[in-house]
């Protein structure tokens, strides 16, 4: 006898997970099962389509734990109307990837879908033709509960959801996770922004810049999977720590093949041994540098005072000189790549030959071109005149010899600036010099002006305000023809070059008609939490509103005035640790080293950022200066005078502390001995 269907509608959705879960596997099984011995091709296509289908196995994966739906549309009416055969509604099951059935109907729909959309931006003002909205609540991977909005019934009450407040407040053990069954409609709207264009995010705490960011690499892949697929994404964070915390979360939402880097690992072209004072590391980053370098890569180019002679058989061809400057010249106005040009010079003198060539009565082709252009005699000139250029090398002597950085920083560069840029030691050799990490910037710079660097067709710059005009420039060169989302706060920039202002980032980036948009509601930090730590924003960024937080949570914040320096600290560790989830010690960075011994000594085991906490292992100890991007559902916040007091500059410290108060997503406090700076008083 065949299954009587339940009436209960809570077991009539985990038969439909059930059943969706099912599909899923036959759909991967179906793809395993591909014989790929009676294709035709090439080795080269056998070995292009087995990993393709690897690729699809890899996204096809069903992740026990994560929910394969989160929410379902109960349209009004039927999406298709030609196809609907009663003239009714459609529902539709939204889910992290596309799952259908054997006969090709849809059981969950890909979040990412225009169909969709409504799920995020449906309202009662504006319900987007949706009856119901229903989301669902889990544990582990079982759905246990699920919650009804009904937007065209008036006389329902406008109630905010339980199951999403309890989604966004979920403990966080392990890596950041997506927020695909949480993301707000002014986060969609992001989101879904057209890959052509620049968009950037300014963001305070807890506002979900970073994983809007993330989920727009995952749309914008659904939407234009061809065209991206041939140019390429790459995700870019503030450090190793940070994209080891972020990693996993384009992969939970079937996106495997996106790059993630430093701009550090980006201009990784010399060993980093170094490091600059803040006036060096601010000059070398500065904008003017770009011109200084210009300069340096064309200072070799001279012009000839020889005519250029060219013997084939028994002929002699002469190329005046003045001939030679004009193409010299010619090639200088036209501001092309150094490399590019030089490539190009053999030519442009061979062609002068074969015009001679012409009027002397013989015809030769281009076979005779190349053959000219590989003379010994043109080789010489274009050795001579338009020397090859070792970008390394370029740098190392620029930052050594004060004599040609005067040559090239002569009215860019002060006497006195010039002097703060050269190294106090020059260098011997690339391989020896004490490279800085924002010499690596020059050296790639340097590269792009004797080579153009390729460009990807997406890029998301993550903690952006950090980014000095020369760093900005160096990600500005890998998407010269394509498109990035920038994420930051200007509140949260703690380099002595941090940025001033969206429009003068976004004009170093090469993209200055990017359209800012602002994030001020946030759902990670407490109200009671952002609140206070808004009070240093008329000292850090005047300019900025104070953000807000949809999670009003009494007793988030604490407090507390020390004396026992080190068993204040454990005891606030232990109690952090009598919670669920994961606590971060954050501290300055000069204290982490006594801080570590005194956990070790009181027997409480403790992670590094960027290493993966678990269910025995949730205490990780944050250096300061690490902190930016990370949370933790419980931060003891150790000593602010010292944070404050290892930057260079009050103002930076006070932007230090900032982010480090706005880390935690349940509970916070703040242990100090020493006065709280007068904005927290």
């Amino acid at each position: 006898m065949p299954a009587t269907p339940t009436t209960d509608p809570l077991q009539r959705e985990r038969d439909h997970l059930a059943a969706s879960r099912a599909a899923l596997r036959a759909m991967r099984e179906d793809v395993q099962s591909l014989d790929l011995r009676d294709v035709t091709g090439t080795w080269v296509s056998a070995v292009i389509l087995q990993n393709q289908i690897e690729a699809r196995i890899a996204a096809l994966a069903d992740l026990a734990d994560t929910p394969l739906f989160f929410g379902r549309l109960d349209y009004l009416h039927a999406i298709n109307e030609e196809l609907s055969e009663g003239g009714g509604g459609e529902n539709f099951y939204i889910g992290r990837r596309h799952v259908h059935d054997a006969d090709g109907d849809p059981m969950v729909i890909d979040w990412r879908a225009p169909v969709s959309q409504p799920f995020y931006r449906a309202s009662r003002t504006e319900p987007m033709d949706v009856e119901r909205r229903r989301r669902f609540g889990y544990t582990g991977g079982e759905l246990t509960a699920y919650e009804d909005e009904h937007l065209t019934d008036p006389a329902e009450l406008d109630t905010a959801s339980a199951l999403l407040a309890a989604e966004i407040e979920k403990p966080r053990v392990g890596p950041m996770r997506d927020i695909v069954a949480t993301i707000q409609p002014e986060q969609d709207e992001i989101v879904r922004s057209d890959v052509t264009g620049t968009i950037c995010v300014q963001g305070a705490p807890g506002t979900g810049k970073t994983a809007v960011g993330l989920h727009r690499v995952a749309y914008l892949l659904y939407a234009h999977r061809e065209r991206l697929a041939r140019t390429g994404t790459l995700v870019i964070g503030p450090n190793t720590a940070f994209l080891s915390y972020i990693e996993q979360v384009l992969p939970a939402l079937g996106e495997l093949d996106v790059a993630q880097a430093t701009v550090q690992q980006l201009v990784a072209h010399v060993e980093v041994k170094g490091e600059d004072d803040p006036e060096a590391a601010r000059l070398k980053g500065d904008a003017r540098m770009a011109e200084v370098l210009r300069r340096a890569v064309r200072a070799g180019i001279t012009l000839p005072t020889e005519p250029c002679v060219v013997v084939r058989g028994s002929r002699r061809w002469r190329v005046p000189a003045y001939e030679l400057v004009e193409i010299i010249e010619e090639l200088k106005g036209r501001e092309v790549r150094y490399g590019a040009a030089r490539d190009a010079l053999p030519q442009r003198i061979a062609h002068a030959v074969l015009l001679k060539m012409e009027q002397g009565g013989e015809a030769p082709d281009d076979r005779v071109q190349d053959a000219v252009a590989r003379n010994s005699a043109v080789k010489a000139v274009v050795k001579e005149c338009w020397p090859a250029v070792d970008p390394a090398k370029l740098v190392l002597r620029l930052l050594s010899e004060p004599e040609f950085l005067a040559e090239c920083a002569e009215g860019v560069l002060t006497p006195e600036e010039q002097q703060a840029v050269l190294w106090p030691k020059p260098g011997r050799s690339v391989k020896t010099a004490r490279w800085t990490p924002a010499d690596a910037v020059l050296v790639d710079e340097a590269t792009d002006l004797v080579q153009r660097t390729p460009s990807l067709g997406h890029v998301v710059l993550d903690e952006a305000q950090d980014l000095s005009p020369m760093q900005y420039r160096a990600v500005g060169r890998r998407c010269t023809t394509g498109s990035a989302t920038v994420l930051g706060d200007l509140a949260q920039g703690t380099t002595p070059w941090a940025t001033a202002s969206w429009p003068d980032a976004l004009h170093h980036l090469g993209k200055p008609e990017a359209h800012v948009e602002e994030l001020t509601k946030g759902f990670r930090v407490p109200e009671e939490v952002i609140a206070y730590a808004s009070r240093l924003l008329p000292a850090i960024a005047p300019g900025l509103a104070p953000a807000t937080s949809v999670r009003d949570t009494p007793g988030s914040l604490t407090i507390r005035r020390i004396t026992e320096w080190e068993e204040a600290v454990l005891e606030a560790c232990r109690e952090a640790l009598e919670h669920e989830g994961s606590t971060g010690l954050i501290a300055a960075d000069a204290r982490i080293p006594l801080l570590a011994e005194a956990l070790t000594a009181a027997g409480l085991p403790h992670l590094t950022p960027g290493t993966e906490t678990s269910a025995g292992s949730r205490l990780t100890l944050v250096p300061a200066s690490l902190a930016k991007g990370l949370e933790y559902d419980y931060v003891v916040l150790d000593e602010p005078a010292a944070v404050i007091a290892g930057e260079p500059d009050e103002r930076t410290g006070l932007r230090r502390l900032y982010v480090a108060l706005t880390r935690a997503v349940s509970g916070l406090t703040v242990l100090h001995a020493e006065p709280l700076p007068e904005q927290l008083r």
